[in-house]
């Protein structure tokens, strides 16, 4: 009995130091080594176990399972983690170490309500006063995300004030009025439950994993796609160790779509995807084939890059790919609703336009402000035709010689004031109205900016062109709101205001389009800073 006794204290005190040094792993090791020990000593009937000793042997099994599971928190292995803070729960329900740890847990899988009750029941121990402080930062950080999970007010005003320096804001979780239906799309799609307005945000989410890497667009395009191919190996790798993790996480990959018999596809509840009062019994341990995972990453994995997505805080040189995947669910169109902003490891998002109740959700997977034939090969490129209604449009006038003549123009040198006043008259002629005209504006949005843009082409074309805000108008109301199309309005009315100021309409305006742009996650001064920096 001494022999064990002493083994369990050098295992104890071995663990504890390389706890200390914060070499996870192998604290992990040694604890199990502690932990097994300690469930043999209590177990084996046949040990001669002096009853004094007993309390004193769980109290050690207790505090080994509550820093094993420190140690695989750090390690981010949430669910073997949590498991060992259960068992220890068992031994100690009141241990205010065990319920620190707990708390922090169900935090880091964005449990708030639960974690929130841990750190209460934790704050109740009175011989932890040294610890208030800390307790208290942990209350309240659960209280604001459980705030921020049930509103969606999210406020990200001063980080961006400060040029988006420093940490990125610590984001909820938030599902906002939304559900998952079967899509005329492809597949399934989200879709709207209510009336939303132009900026109101729909989702907020972290993702499973992220690979990032700077690519300089100076370097020579092989090794541009060696660092892509080097970034996709190791974002496969991050999946990889994410669902060998969590039995949740690789059972919620599994319900996404890898390409093949998209009509088929069960149409999972929305509710599975919120991970407050998740019943871990309705996730199953199932192995997930590699060329299945390899397909449903390919389908589903999203750049952050892409033109329709605004990265707020990020070098151009970075590139980044990742997988969220309740966002997976949204399809493309090149009339989108909807637009996303990722701000650290979360994508956010938000309406850029007024969506109606029951409408499916889309956003761009390619620059919406190219001309058909180029979104044509794009979509191709990503496995698919879009039968939206701007490309349905599109087609039926791309075959048209006036406009095969005017795409030839293109580049030609021809003067831009005359490309826009022959798709003008050609629209005129063609009987392309309302949403139409919105549509081709913005597959030539180029060189209707460039237009706008200089004062030399407004002198010489005039009244030949439409009004500026009347294009930005229908190509707002197209493809939703856009950084080229708030940057070329603010430009537009300094130069027509100068530094005296902008009408309160035309300003008013401008923010509905901001709100478009970043969605309504910043005071409505930060983001008139922001349009005013865009216009100079």
């Amino acid at each position: 009995m001494e022999e064990e006794e002493d083994r369990i204290q050098n295992l104890r005190s071995k663990a504890t130091e390389l706890l200390l040094r914060k070499e996870w792993k192998d604290s992990i090791e040694v604890y199990s080594e502690l932990i097994s020990l300690c469930h043999d000593q209590i177990s084996n009937p046949h040990q001669n176990l002096d009853p004094n000793n007993l309390p004193k042997l769980k109290k050690s099994l207790c505090l080994a399972l509550c820093n094993r599971a420190e140690a695989r928190l750090n390690l981010q292995d949430y669910p073997q983690a949590l498991q060992d803070c259960n068992e220890a729960s068992q031994i100690g329900n009141t241990h205010f170490k065990t319920l620190l740890c707990k708390g922090k847990i169900l935090l880091s899988l964005n449990q708030y309500g639960l974690a929130l009750d841990c750190f209460k029941k934790a704050s109740l121990d009175p011989n932890e006063l040294e610890n208030s402080e800390m307790l208290n930062g942990y209350l309240e950080k659960c209280k604001k995300f459980e705030f921020l999970s049930r509103t969606g007010a999210f406020d990200i005003s001063d980080w961006v004030l400060n040029k988006f320096h420093g940490k990125p804001p610590e984001l909820a979780e938030y599902i906002g009025s939304i559900e998952i239906k079967k899509s005329d799309i492809s597949g399934r799609g989200l879709f709207a439950t209510k009336n939303l307005d132009c900026g109101n945000l729909l989702l907020v989410t972290k993702a499973v994993a992220v690979e990032r890497a700077i690519v300089p667009e100076s370097v020579f395009q092989d090794s541009k796609e060696q660092a892509q191919l080097d970034m996709w190996k190791n974002f496969i790798d991050k999946i990889l160790e994410s669902i060998k993790k969590c039995v949740r996480t690789r059972d919620l990959i599994c319900k996404l779509s890898n390409g093949e018999n998209e009509d088929d596809l069960e149409v999972p509840d929305i509710d599975l995807f919120r991970p407050e009062g998740e019943d871990s019994s309705t996730f199953h341990d199932k192995k997930i084939d590699k060329e299945k995972l390899l397909n449903i990453l390919d389908v589903n994995s999203l750049v952050e890059e892409l033109i329709s997505a605004k990265v707020l805080g990020k070098n151009s040189d970075v590139h980044g790919i990742g997988l969220w995947i309740l966002s997976s669910f949204i399809n493309h169109s090149c009339d989108p609703n909807v637009r996303r902003s990722h701000i650290g490891d979360h994508v956010m998002i938000h309406a850029c336009r007024d969506i109606k109740a029951g409408e499916e959700l889309t956003f761009a997977y390619f620059d919406v402000f190219t001309p058909f034939r180029d979104r044509e090969e794009k979509a191709k490129n990503w496995g698919f035709v879009c039968k939206c209604k701007r490309c349905n449009l599109e087609k039926g006038v791309s075959s048209n010689q006036e406009m095969m003549e005017i795409e030839m123009f293109l580049g030609k040198g021809l003067d831009n004031g005359g490309v826009v006043y022959r798709l003008e008259e050609n629209m005129r002629r063609w009987m392309v109205r309302g949403k139409g005209k919105g549509y081709l504006r913005s597959s030539f949005w180029r060189v209707y900016s460039e237009v706008y843009e200089s004062e030399r082409s407004l002198r010489k074309w005039g009244s030949k062109v439409p009004l500026m805000e009347n294009v930005l108008d229908s190509v707002v109301d197209a493809v939703g709101s856009d950084e080229r199309i708030v940057k070329l309005l603010m430009k537009g009315l300094k130069r027509k205001n100068g530094h005296k100021g902008n009408g309160i309409v035309e300003m008013e305006k401008a923010m509905k389009l901001g709100r478009g742009l970043y969605g309504k996650i910043m005071k409505k001064q930060t983001l008139r800073t922001i349009l005013i920096q865009l216009g100079n």
